[in-house]
């Protein structure tokens, strides 16, 4: 008499290189749990567990080939559509990272191995198979594929680096300009303010130098001593002169003469 496991079982497919719709090369790992659901058909057709995991082999592997062959790289490493990556705002704002540019996916990878699987359970339920689930263990790139994608993250990184240093350059630039600018406008409003203050100083220096120089009597005092040389120079000697009272020079020394002692009255 023959017996069948009635457990759920294990498949562990090997790891698989595949290429993806935009022509990446990456390698897939697999497993799987499936069951006899016919026993009947399972001992017709396959008759043991290693025919059975044979069988598996050759078509879940041509099947995630397929999948993987028929979705980008993205489909294939993102699981929930429409899932937004963590930002930092400040970050992004001060330049110190760019802000993310992750595509969106139509599927997602929990989407293909449904797809795997359904695809899988229709062509070995003739098997007296059932397959109850498909999933992806790891998926990774090729290693000679994964030196140039580093090597090409590593050009995107030093060309990000170049254009930040770019941009730094042309801001200080910028800055020294402002600078020198401002320096330039502060200095000449300040030599500006200087010249006016120094006009004003020397004009209020000149009025008062003036009204100094030039007091309100000045004019009379000049006359009166211009007059006593005058009469200086002609006096200086015996001198007799006939002046009028009624000339300047008359009217100068009249003011000056002695006022003359009042009469002694006479009595009989």
């Amino acid at each position: 008499m023959q017996r069948f496991d009635k457990r759920i079982l294990a498949w562990d497919g090997p790891p698989t290189e595949c290429p993806t719709k935009d022509k990446l090369y990456i390698i897939v790992d697999c497993f799987a749990r499936w069951r006899i659901s016919d026993p009947f058909l399972y001992y017709n057709r396959l008759n043991d567990e290693r025919s059975a995991l044979s069988r598996l082999d050759d078509i879940l592997i041509s099947e995630t080939r397929t999948a993987v062959a028929t979705h980008d790289l993205v489909e294939i490493i993102r699981v929930t559509k429409a899932r937004k990556p963590l930002r930092d705002e400040e970050l992004e704002k001060s330049g110190t990272v760019l802000p993310s540019s992750i595509p969106d996916i139509e599927f997602g990878r929990g989407e293909i191995e449904k797809q795997i699987t359904e695809r899988t359970r229709q062509k070995i339920a003739d098997f007296g198979i059932e397959l109850l689930d498909e999933r992806f263990k790891r998926s990774k790139y090729n290693p000679a594929v994964a030196e140039k994608i580093i090597e090409r993250m590593s050009s995107e990184r030093h060309q990000i680096a170049a254009r930040f240093r770019s941009e730094g350059r042309g801001e200080a630039a910028n800055i020294s300009g402002q600078k020198e600018s401002d320096i330039a406008a502060i200095s000449s409003t300040a030599t500006k303010n200087a010249l006016e203050i120094e006009g004003k100083a020397d004009a209020e220096a000149a009025s008062i130098y003036a009204a100094a120089f030039n007091p309100p009597d000045a004019q009379e005092l000049y006359s009166f001593l211009r007059s006593l040389d005058v009469m200086r120079a002609g006096f200086e000697k015996d001198t007799t002169a006939v002046i009028s009272t009624n000339s300047e020079l008359g009217r100068l020394l009249k003011t000056m003469a002695p006022t003359s002692a009042a009469p002694k009255p006479t009595g009989p």
